[in-house]
């Protein structure tokens, strides 16, 4: 079964292709990217890879995690599921999704 890793404190300039390649040294790699800015196309500087199997995804953070890469020391983890955090201010009503805000005065 594939295991989902999280890859932080990557250089900016750390592509997904040098992300994929770091982790096929260890294992198969299924993906790898680079999470970047919507506005900007600039790297946000965390990614993720997925590996094929569990022992190549623990053997890649045993070995990676706090080494040195591209002049970064990385983190590497098991990715946490994603949280729901809604949709930005659709359906909330403002920030936070706390409704209609009244004035305090």
């Amino acid at each position: 079964m594939s295991m989902k890793l999280y890859v932080g404190n990557l250089s900016f300039q750390t592509s997904s292709q040098d992300l994929e390649d770091l982790f096929a040294g260890i294992g198969s790699v299924e993906s790898a990217s680079v999470v970047e800015d919507r506005e900007t196309g600039r790297s946000r500087g965390f990614g993720f890879v997925e590996m094929t199997n569990q022992a190549d995804a623990e053997k890649a953070i045993a070995d990676l995690d706090g080494q040195e890469f591209a002049g970064r020391n990385i983190k590497v983890n098991e990715a946490k599921p994603r949280e729901d955090r809604g949709r930005g201010n659709y359906g909330g009503g403002g920030y936070g999704g706390g409704g209609r805000r009244e004035s305090r005065w």
